[in-house]
């Protein structure tokens, strides 16, 4: 049964999955726009492009390495982003980061997820946005946290997943921001660890 986060809600990934977590995706979803009139010519407001993102972290807050629409695996190959959607079309998860935490390096201490709005749409406008973790090997998931109404802001730091004694847990950050991509995010990130 998934958990819905809220805004700093922390979760053991241990325990929600019934027993510890080895791999899990992190699902980004969204509606594209619908195009109106002749064509899709006249009302269309443009594609909505979100974008998912994953910055690993080491216990001084140094970041590490990044995964995204740029730099789909991250350099030790624990982390793979599936590709970039730029529209929402489609069902289910628009964008996917699959995470093998067996194979995380021991230095990195957090993975901190976020989600910017490309090309510029606020997530008060986004429909039916959500983001969302899931255990690989069950495909069950395991939180669920809405984007939809999250105001008038472009971006959303979402979750850190950590380690803690001896085990990876979830923190809900659920804070908003304003930026492109993760690198506009960087400061208010590290202001989170």
């Amino acid at each position: 049964m998934a958990v819905t986060l809220t805004k700093g809600q922390k979760i053991s990934l241990n325990k929600e999955s019934g027993g510890g977590l080895t791999r899990v995706v992190m699902g980004l979803g969204w509606d594209g726009v619908k195009k109106k009139g002749l064509l899709g010519v006249f009302g269309g407001g443009g594609n909505i492009d979100l974008d998912a993102s994953c910055m690993m972290f080491d216990a001084s807050r140094n970041l590490l390495d990044v995964v995204w629409f740029q730099q789909l695996g991250s350099k030790d190959g624990s982390i793979r982003h599936t590709g970039d959607n730029r529209t929402g079309d489609g069902e289910g998860d628009d964008e996917q980061i699959n995470v093998d935490l067996t194979a995380v390096p021991a230095n990195v201490q957090a993975l901190v997820f976020v989600v910017n709005s490309f090309t510029g749409q606020t997530f008060d406008a986004v429909a039916n946005a959500y983001c969302r973790i899931v255990d690989a090997t069950t495909n069950q998931e395991v939180a669920r946290f809405s984007l939809t109404g999250g105001g008038h802001y472009t971006a959303q730091i979402m979750a850190k997943v950590y380690r803690h004694n001896g085990e990876w847990k979830m923190h809900a950050i659920g804070e908003p921001s304003s930026g492109a991509t993760f690198r506009d995010l960087t400061p208010q990130v590290i202001n989170s660890l």
